[in-house]
């Protein structure tokens, strides 16, 4: 069931609305961290603590696409997500787009944390997907975004095409100034025989589609809470390998998650092609220094 999500056309609106008028802004403070989004922690003269997240006001769509992933991240019921509070454009002040959260103020971690986040993942990833894709298995609702690149989340009933058609052909268009004409040909031998290294899953999964560590967060309970999504039905697997990319996950995660829900034989052979997807995403937001490591995976497949 979709979530219907507020949206108001100013800061000072969207807290009246959340306080319900019995609040007003006693505090707000600039927090660091993220690279797109402006981000400020807001305290409401009754104690209300709010995470906002505010960019220009063309952006909107970015946090419009977030609303929508982690709607669908908190309605499998599976693992904790922060609570929508409401979008808005402030046509009052700077004429930003934001979005308003609940604040997640971390508790201490549970003895097990990374089992539990093992098995609440793998329960997520075997959550019903049909109210995320509609005429087929894989993709989603709409498209959203990959960090600030877009990410093409067009409906298909295999995962295979989905993952060439969806996921490495825009990518790869995106940085094809990158490319001579020898890698040209690698590319296209890559994309024309990824069947013989993919695999269909035994059910489509919905994935949080950026799963690095810098997007999950101790929450309140003290157990793992997901941020940031760029959700979309697909492979479990490639969200095991985006664990994997930047540095990866106790070794008590992967047993834990494995026992929960076993991966398909292969997977090691096939992670770095879920990897491609990401890195050629950094090379076309970030520049260069990601090229050597497509170049790799290009030439290893």
């Amino acid at each position: 069931m979709t979530m219907t999500v507020p949206h108001y056309k100013s800061v000072s609106e969207a807290l009246s609305g959340i306080s319900g008028s019995k609040a007003e802004l006693a505090q707000s403070r600039r927090i660091a961290g993220g690279d797109i989004n402006e981000a400020y922690g807001l305290t409401l003269t009754d104690g209300t603590q709010i995470f906002m997240k505010s960019n220009r006001k063309e952006n909107l769509s970015f946090f419009q696409t977030e609303v929508s992933g982690l709607n669908a991240l908190a309605q499998t019921g599976a693992i904790g997500t922060p609570e929508i509070l409401c979008t808005g454009t402030d046509e009052e002040g700077a004429g930003k787009s934001f979005l308003m959260l609940g604040f997640i103020e971390p508790g201490q971690r549970i003895p097990d944390y990374w089992a539990v986040f093992a098995r609440e993942l793998a329960a997520m990833h075997q959550a019903e997907t049909a109210d995320f894709v509609s005429g087929g298995k894989f993709g989603f609702t709409a498209d959203n975004y990959i960090g600030s690149g877009t990410q093409r989340n067009t409906v298909s009933t295999g995962w295979i095409d989905f993952y060439r058609d969806s996921r490495l052909m825009p990518q790869f268009e995106r940085a094809s100034r990158y490319f001579g004409t020898a890698e040209e040909k690698k590319i296209d031998r890559l994309l024309a025989h990824l069947g013989d290294r993919l695999v269909e899953p035994e059910h489509p999964s919905l994935l949080h589609g950026d799963l690095w560590s810098g997007n999950v967060m101790t929450g309140p309970d003290g157990k793992a809470w997901l941020i940031d999504p760029a959700a979309y039905v697909g492979h479990a697997e490639a969200d095991l390998a985006m664990t994997e990319l930047f540095g990866g996950f106790p070794r008590a995660f992967y047993d834990a998650y494995q026992e929960a829900a076993p991966f398909q034989p292969g997977y090691d052979e096939r992670r770095d092609l879920y990897h491609l997807y990401h890195l050629l995403n950094h090379l076309n937001l970030f520049g260069r220094g990601y090229f050597s490591s497509v170049k790799n995976i290009i030439d290893r497949y």
